[in-house]
């Protein structure tokens, strides 16, 4: 259990790092950097580093360190609701940034800075870890270093089956993100956390569930197994589709790309009470009863 202990001081130190990072950075950028970029790098640095290594506990900790799949999913729940009570509105995930964009929230240049931001901040935490496993602190990490060279694809299944499951990942992923948008960060964070580890544990085995396309290029794309292609159609194209549907069926249009309602009809502002309503009708019938009674037939 040695190596798991090194793994947690990892995880609390990337973590602490990286809100000194952040306050550091609200200090000397303006709102808007801060946002873009300070708040992405770090938040896809954090969230690197954290998954890279969550996954190197899960491959080789149930021979190679003495703990099981559950030590290693109660540690995912427990990562990700501190990453999304501490991101402090940064998503670190390629497809939440378009989202946003597609939902009039962003503008073009800001997505696009936000993309680059997630970009380089998950290619630093890449590096990082990969620094920190050469140091060997651990069994764990020296079996790591043996076998890195030789890793292989993360999709266990065919092409369209990995995509579908991707992009049902992360068709769930958005479809509770945007029903909890709105809430209180108490509500939100272990709610979110709670769907990332259920869909983890149910994809893992079949295409190592990103649902995050710059995740999944820190991870897996240098491996072998399978072409660029491939990975672009399932960790992109996949995720990005379920992104679409989730949209799609919690908005009924896509704001950027048209308004028109196609799934749900829209409501009257205002809404006239049955009671009055009724009430309204008869009086008029009454009125129309006498105004006929009132006005007798003229006579020759």
């Amino acid at each position: 259990m040695a190596g798991l202990n090194v793994s947690i001081a990892f995880f609390l130190l990337v973590v602490s790092t990286c809100e000194m990072l952040r306050r550091l950075s609200k200090r000397l950028l303006s709102p808007g950097a801060y946002c873009c970029l300070a708040g992405e790098l770090t938040g896809s640095l954090q969230l690197c580093s954290s998954c890279l290594e969550l996954r190197m506990l899960l491959e080789i900790g149930p021979w190679g360190g003495g703990f099981g799949p559950d030590v290693v999913f109660t540690l995912l729940f427990l990562l990700f609701m501190v990453h999304a009570a501490s991101l402090d509105g940064a998503s670190a995930n390629p497809t939440v940034s378009l989202q946003e964009f597609l939902l009039l929230e962003s503008g073009p240049k800001a997505t696009a800075a936000k993309l680059l931001a997630q970009g380089v901040g998950v290619g630093t935490g890449w590096a990082i870890t990969k620094l920190y496993w050469s140091w060997e602190l651990t069994q764990l990490h020296l079996i790591q270093n043996l076998i890195a060279s030789e890793c292989s694809s993360s999709i266990r299944t065919s092409l369209y089956h990995g995509a579908f499951v991707e992009g049902a990942c992360s068709f769930l992923f958005h479809l509770v993100l945007l029903r909890l948008r709105r809430s209180r960060a108490a509500y939100r964070a272990p709610a979110l956390a709670a769907t990332v580890t259920f869909l983890t544990y149910a994809a893992v085995m079949t295409t190592g569930a990103f649902f995050n396309p710059a995740l999944a290029v820190a991870t897996t794309f240098a491996c072998a197994g399978s072409s660029l292609q491939d990975y672009v159609q399932v960790y992109w194209l996949g995720p990005l589709a379920g992104m679409l549907a989730a949209l799609l069926l919690h908005q009924g249009n896509i704001p950027r790309l048209f308004q028109r309602n196609l799934l749900y009809g829209q409501k009257s502002k205002y809404k006239i009470p049955k009671a009055r309503l009724a009430h309204t009708e008869g009086g008029e019938e009454r009125r129309k009863g006498k105004g006929e009674k009132s006005d007798p037939a003229p006579r020759a």
